[in-house]
């Protein structure tokens, strides 16, 4: 949980309609569509009842087995519980590692704290929790370009314990290349309000090297609310969760966090009598289309398409030519879109292997979109002039 409250709020309303600046993916949402309000209802209740998860107790030990245990029945095997000791008792980060398909070594972490503080804390961080373990559940069996590290933190509530551990101890010594971090901290809703919204946090801090990133990453992820999820977006600044330590290593950061602030944080009264499923639910639906667009995932294509897949993209990054290489004798239609959805080129691939010319383009991120009858894929483009 976070211990400032909010003194101001950057605002930007994106009603639920909104197409604006981001392109809806059937796919995607056929994916969305199969979030489980009942898993999510029943992992709320599962987390409530281990108790006060602090560091060196039973209850935050189970708690750790459990999500373990869900992981392994999921199928997924690279699995690392990572120790470290806080104030006389040792406690686990759990980590998950989803690999990508076409850059295996680039990570979206997306990441949750399950430790709490004076109570069960099944909103603070139970609703994290939960979120990600249903994502992981739905992402297990899809291509994403990229690979994914699901990441439960432990030790939040002392003062981001565990995250800063694995920033200096994995990330910077081994110098993780990490796409994006996406945090999750109490998005549980607060029964009885009308949980409408959700406040997508963006970096406005120092360094400020990586803000207009963050920026960018933030404002995707609240259309990807709209497109994906029944609820507005806010956008709001980043602070005191556990992607801070990412932000101080100049990572890229993004985060959602629940706009009616539950009154009963830090306290015994932090259970899902309080809450709104039906909120985390629509709130994990929004999530899902941001993590499989931050990924990039892909629909496998059908027999008579899959010479697609070998589309090569190099170098990349790069200072603006890049090189493109296709199996395929058919024409492709390439267009180049923004983080923002904008269409900033478009062009005709008719050789195997051709180059574009793109040092007009700012320095960023971009995502190639390549078309032809009946089939589509699409790849990342760093441009770093």
């Amino acid at each position: 949980m976070k211990y400032l409250f909010q003194i101001f709020t950057f605002v930007l309303i994106f009603s639920t309609t909104t197409t604006v600046a981001q392109t809806y993916n059937s796919y995607y949402n056929d994916i969305v569509n199969t979030v489980s309000q009942n898993n999510i209802l029943n992992d709320l209740t599962t987390f409530e009842s281990y108790g006060i998860k602090t560091i060196g107790t039973s209850a935050l030990n189970n708690t750790q087995a459990w999500i373990k245990g869900r992981y392994q029945s999921l199928g997924y095997t690279d699995i690392v519980e990572q120790a470290f000791s806080y104030s006389g008792g040792t406690t686990n980060n759990i980590i998950v590692t989803k690999t990508g398909t076409v850059y295996p070594n680039t990570y979206l972490i997306i990441d949750a704290h399950y430790d709490t503080i004076n109570g069960p804390g099944t909103n603070d961080n139970g609703s994290g929790t939960v979120l990600l373990m249903e994502l992981a559940r739905l992402l297990k069996d899809v291509d994403t370009e990229y690979s994914i590290k699901f990441i439960h933190f432990s030790g939040e509530e002392p003062g981001l314990i565990g995250s800063n551990y694995y920033v200096n101890t994995t990330v910077i010594p081994n110098n993780l290349d990490i796409s994006l971090v996406f945090n999750i901290d109490e998005v549980g809703g607060v029964n009885g309000l009308t949980n409408d919204t959700i406040v997508c946090e963006r970096d406005t801090g120092s360094p400020t090297s990586n803000n207009a990133a963050s920026n960018a990453a933030t404002t995707v992820l609240a259309n990807c609310v709209g497109l994906y999820s029944s609820l507005n977006a806010e956008i709001s600044y980043a602070y005191a969760s556990d992607y801070m330590p990412f932000e101080e290593n100049g990572e890229i950061i993004t985060g959602l966090y629940e706009k009616n602030e539950t009154p009963h944080g830090h306290s015994s009264t932090d259970v899902l009598a309080n809450m709104d499923v039906a909120y985390l639910t629509q709130v994990t639906k929004a999530s899902l289309g941001a993590a499989l667009h931050f990924a990039v995932g892909n629909e496998t294509l059908s027999n008579d398409s899959k010479e697609y897949l070998s589309i090569t993209v190099y170098p990349n990054p790069s200072e603006g030519i890049i090189t493109i290489k296709k199996s395929t004798v058919e024409d492709l239609e390439l267009t180049l879109v923004d983080v923002l959805g904008k269409e900033v080129y478009k062009s005709i691939m008719n050789t195997n292997t051709q180059s574009f010319d793109l040092t007009f383009l700012s320095k960023g991120i971009y995502v190639a979109l390549l078309k032809s009858t009946g089939s589509s894929i699409s790849k990342k483009v760093i441009i770093n002039l």
